[in-house]
């Protein structure tokens, strides 16, 4: 399980079975050092995180700052991606939106 869900409370349900809130994934604001890319074949988000990031679990900061839709990693070729600068901010976003779930 991603570093991400480390701080994320884990619940029990009546039967004892242990579980996870859905996370929160924060809007990630517009900084002007942020980079943009059009994307090509074979892009995506975790292999473009761990280019920009050095770390391939931060592909979630790049989907949610380009309104990411469920169910793929991959990116279709063509389309212009933001790539914030400061994942530092995201992150403390992240933490702070889920940390009463």
């Amino acid at each position: 399980m991603g570093r991400r869900f480390r701080k994320i409370p884990i619940n029990k349900a009546k039967r004892g079975t242990e579980y996870k809130r859905n996370v929160i994934y924060p809007e990630i604001p517009l900084n002007a050092d942020d980079v943009y890319v059009i994307t090509d074949y074979g892009d995506r988000y975790d292999t473009l995180a761990l280019e920009f990031y050095k770390d391939s679990e931060l592909w979630w900061i790049i989907s949610s700052a380009n309104n990411y839709q469920k169910g793929s990693l991959n990116i279709t070729p063509g389309v212009q991606l933001r790539i914030p600068a400061d994942k530092a901010q995201a992150i403390s976003l992240f933490e702070e939106v889920n940390k009463t779930r």
